[in-house]
């Protein structure tokens, strides 16, 4: 099923990512859109952590992406050299691509991957010109004695 959100956007200027994100948040998904599974971990304030399970893959068999505020993990079916006959396949390895939302200034920390877990670390960075700003409340000039009042008396005549 899919809806239209055109109608709530008509008006609004500046939201066609939010409009996009809605799109995509009540489109069909694939049936596949389980796999691989994934933790996602709020490690601190400003710093998260995305782990996906991903046994049998190793570090030339994954792509991670920023692109368009969003996360993009895409993984390529790793290549196995085995003699024998596999008798039972357990763990899925197939290809898969897996897309997060971000939120703005995000960046990408790092990545490892360790024991066929992935851990992307992100990270929110606000900018400067965004930070709350201290303005400095000065007490104005000193006051001066004001000769304006003071007539001269020499001059008056």
């Amino acid at each position: 099923m899919s809806y239209d959100f055109a109608p709530l956007f008509r008006s609004a200027i500046g939201f066609d990512r939010l409009a996009r994100l809605v799109d995509d948040a009540v489109s069909n998904a694939p049936a596949h859109a389980s796999y691989p599974p994934y933790n996602i971990e709020k490690a601190s304030d400003d710093v998260y952590r995305v782990t996906m399970a991903l046994a049998g893959f190793g570090p030339d068999d994954v792509e991670i992406y920023l692109a368009d505020n969003q996360l993009i993990i895409k993984g390529s079916v790793p290549r196995h050299d085995r003699v024998g006959e596999l008798l039972h396949r357990g763990i899925a390895t197939r290809a898969f691509e897996r897309r997060f939302a971000l939120a703005d200034h995000i960046e990408i920390a790092g990545a490892e991957l360790i024991n066929g877990l992935l851990t992307i670390t992100v990270r929110q960075v606000t900018p400067e010109a965004l930070k709350p700003r201290r303005i400095p409340i000065s007490l104005g000039p000193a006051p001066a004695t004001s000769t304006a009042n003071h007539v001269n008396v020499s001059h008056a005549a």
